[in-house]
């Protein structure tokens, strides 16, 4: 079992930054995606950036060149770096671990609100 985290949502206007982390405990092996994933209201639940197996990274186009991913080499904690925010940001966001491309662990979420 692996139990995460969220911190770092709130209330941002646009333009602004936030960074949300993530921390990790219990048994953190054979981690092959972590990253952070967000739902709106009425939307889907989409990928937001994630860092694969062997430290690549991946990050939906609407995100590309504002934010970023990075973890630290334990796996116990993932960051969401995110700046130049735009109300279409607005989301709950979640972390994410994926063990053995099999089993998937979620945190609870962390609200990100982007208004005037």
């Amino acid at each position: 079992q692996v139990h995460l985290v969220e911190s770092g949502g709130g209330l941002v206007q646009p333009g602004g930054s936030l960074r949300l982390s993530c921390a990790a405990s219990g048994t953190i092996f054979s981690i092959t995606t972590m990253g952070w994933y967000r739902q709106a209201p009425g939307k889907q639940r989409e990928l937001v950036a994630v860092i694969t197996d062997g430290g690549g990274r991946r990050y939906a186009d609407s995100v590309k060149g504002r934010f970023t991913v990075s973890g630290d080499n334990t796996r116990n904690t993932v960051w969401l770096q995110m700046n130049s925010l735009k109300p279409e940001d607005t989301a709950v966001y979640y972390c994410c671990y994926i063990q053995d491309d099999k089993y998937d662990y979620w945190g609870q979420g962390t609200q990100v609100t982007v208004s005037s």
